[in-house]
């Protein structure tokens, strides 16, 4: 039987399908990895100065979405991650030794974060990269995230040339086809320090940009530049604590920060924010019934959240609980679930009410 040949009308077909206007479904599914944050597929970059934080807030990010951790309130899609460390791994170590003291009890469930400190050059590596990535991962496992720390330790070249920097970008979306992810990316900038450094190329091809910045109050600021397919101009606020988590052979302290939520900077500013509009009589309701449930049933707030003591936490179970009660909520009607995240995303955004790792409370 003769070969069908590659440029046969059947073989375009199958490879190039065209699927009609009347088949043509809006999906459902979620289409972030972090709310607001992070896409679920495609190129996420960070950019930002040298020892502003970036890489402890994208390790401290990638480790909410290995465990499946709700982020600053904002919902996460699990996934396992691949963190490829090119500079500093010794120092990495002590940051997931610093991570694993604080969130993590001994007998905790193994955690799906993979780091790679090898070096690498990503357009001529990647395809060794992206082979092995699947011969370690555990069985019908694949990365919801791989991170490239950082460009420059993964790039040859001049950053600045289009053809140097186009490649990059095609390398980077090679191992986003290969495994359906998203590839984070953490970057400099330039001199100026108002955009991310090099060739425009890179700025053309991703699909959410996120700048961090340090103050001089020593907060890491993360502020949403772009996002394809998303609000803009969301921002949250860290501080680096320094902590002891070790010591080497000598008997030396080895050191580390953790990253730590600051609540008292603006958690979003976005255009239209509607912090200072009045509530909607349904939405009033809704936060005196989360009062009441706070008075009920509040505990103390997690350390990690850095709140203040005064401050008492419910989890969403709670609240809604109490909407119920009053009848704010109808248990046996089918969209109970949207109205109450409707309602909870609209307090918040008004900043009335906070969410983040499980636990509610009231922004005095």
């Amino acid at each position: 039987m003769r070969a069908r040949s590659v440029n046969s009308p059947q073989t375009s077909a199958d490879r190039f399908r065209l699927v009609p206007f009347d088949a043509i479904k809006l999906g459902t599914a979620p289409r972030y990895r972090v709310k607001g944050l992070l896409p679920l597929v495609g190129l996420a970059l960070f950019w930002g100065p040298p020892k502003c934080g970036k890489s402890f807030l994208v390790m401290d990010l990638l480790m909410h979405v290995a465990l499946g951790w709700t982020y600053r309130g904002r919902r996460v899609v699990p996934g396992s991650i691949v963190y490829c460390a090119l500079e500093g791994q010794q120092g990495f170590e002590a940051r997931v030794e610093a991570f694993r003291q604080l969130h993590l009890a001994e007998a905790a469930e193994p955690t799906p974060f993979y780091l790679m400190p090898s070096p690498l050059n990503l357009v001529q590596d990647h395809a060794a990269l992206i082979a092995g990535i699947r011969m370690q991962m555990p069985v019908g496992q694949r990365p919801g995230v791989v991170c490239l720390d950082t460009l420059n330790r993964s790039f040859i070249g001049s950053e600045s040339d289009d053809e140097a920097m186009t490649a990059y970008v095609k390398a980077a979306d090679a191992i986003r086809d290969a495994f359906g992810c998203l590839v984070v990316i953490i970057h400099h900038c330039g001199v100026e320090g108002t955009r991310p450094r090099g060739h425009s190329a890179l700025a053309g091809a991703i699909d959410a940009q996120l700048a961090v910045r340090k103050t001089g109050e020593g907060l890491v600021t993360v502020t949403v530049d772009l996002m394809k397919d998303g609000p803009e101009g969301d921002t949250f606020a860290s501080r680096l604590e320094p902590v002891e988590v070790g010591e080497d052979d000598e008997g030396d302290a080895i050191t580390s920060c953790i990253v730590e939520a600051v609540v008292e900077a603006p958690v979003a500013s976005r255009p239209g924010k509607q912090a200072g509009k009045r509530l909607s009589e349904r939405n009033r309701l809704a936060l005196e019934a989360l009062r009441e449930a706070v008075m009920a049933k509040g505990v103390a707030a997690p350390t990690t959240l850095a709140l203040p003591a005064e401050i008492r936490v419910v989890p969403p179970d709670a609240w809604r609980e109490e909407l119920f009660r009053r009848g704010i909520l109808d248990r046996d009607a089918s969209g109970y679930r949207e109205q109450f995240r409707r309602m909870k995303l609209d307090l918040m955004a008004r900043e009335a009410v906070a969410e983040r790792d499980g636990s509610l409370w009231i922004v005095p």
